[in-house]
């Protein structure tokens, strides 16, 4: 059985579906989920609610956790909360479910009026529509304007691999019980090729992929690992019969160059 972080029970291994599209999409995700993969996560923005609708409708709606996020190009600014869940339940009809488990705010802006914005989301939780609601890509700032505002999210998904280990993130994360759940964890592929990354493998008889997800399993850090194929979708999932030591995890965290590789020219990152 799969370990889950305990903050709200999401497993430790999921399925990211960017660019998964069409046919294709529906069945990488079924097959995920025959495999045992139990969190799904998608975005408005990814265009593929309706194709994963088609795959999860055959299992037990509590039999897996499914995160969608918010663009807030969909948000009225003159009227956000009807907005935002004008927003929610189109996504809920296109993935063939009554709620989600964990619906995010998928980018910061502060031009907008971000914390109204996450009180809708709070709003759609207070009418079952959601279980959880976080953010995603929110740096500490961030993070500390909703605080001020009042609103308290129940996670912050951002890009997390030892190019980008966010020590002062995950550390205000925990302190705060925001759970931190980790995209492009294998680093848009050129962390593979590391020499201390594939080093560890070897010392394992494992994938330099199993070594960079374990990392943050071993740190119960959530991760939503893309996959294209039958074989990756069960190598990115055969991560829990083998521990890396002290001195492994300590290489891989001396890994850090503070490397973006999804929009790192982001203004909002300057904050």
């Amino acid at each position: 059985m799969q370990e889950v972080y305990s903050i709200m029970d999401v497993p430790l291994i999921g399925l990211g579906t960017y660019n998964l599209l069409g046919k294709e999409c529906t069945k990488i995700v079924r097959a995920a989920l025959e495999m045992g993969y139990r969190h799904i996560d998608t975005a408005h923005s990814y265009a593929n609610h309706k194709a994963i609708g088609k795959a999860l409708k055959t299992h037990k709606r509590d039999s897996f956790f499914l995160t969608s996020k918010l663009a807030l190009e969909e948000v009225d600014p003159k009227n956000i909360a009807r907005s935002v869940e004008l927003a929610c339940s189109r996504a809920l009809k296109e993935l063939e479910t009554q709620y989600l488990d964990l619906y995010l705010i998928h980018w910061p802006d502060r031009t907008l009026d971000i914390s109204a914005i996450f009180a809708s989301l709070d709003d759609l939780k207070a009418k079952g529509l959601i279980r959880h609601a976080g953010v995603s890509n929110f740096t500490i700032h961030h993070l500390q304007d909703l605080a001020r505002d009042g609103y308290h999210p129940d996670a912050n998904q951002v890009e997390f691999h030892p190019y980008l280990y966010q020590k002062e993130l995950l550390a205000f994360c925990k302190e705060h019980q925001i759970s931190l759940i980790a995209y492009r964890p294998l680093g848009k592929g050129e962390l593979l090729h590391t020499r201390e990354v594939q080093a560890i493998a070897k010392a394992h008889e494992k994938t330099a992929a199993q070594i960079l997800l374990r990392w943050l399993v071993q740190q119960s850090i959530p991760t939503i690992p893309k996959a294209s194929s039958f074989a990756h979708l069960r190598e990115n999932f055969d991560l829990f019969n083998f521990f890396l030591t002290k001195e492994e995890m300590h290489k891989l965290n001396c890994l850090n160059k503070n490397k973006r590789f999804c929009i790192a020219d982001h203004p909002e990152f300057l904050y």
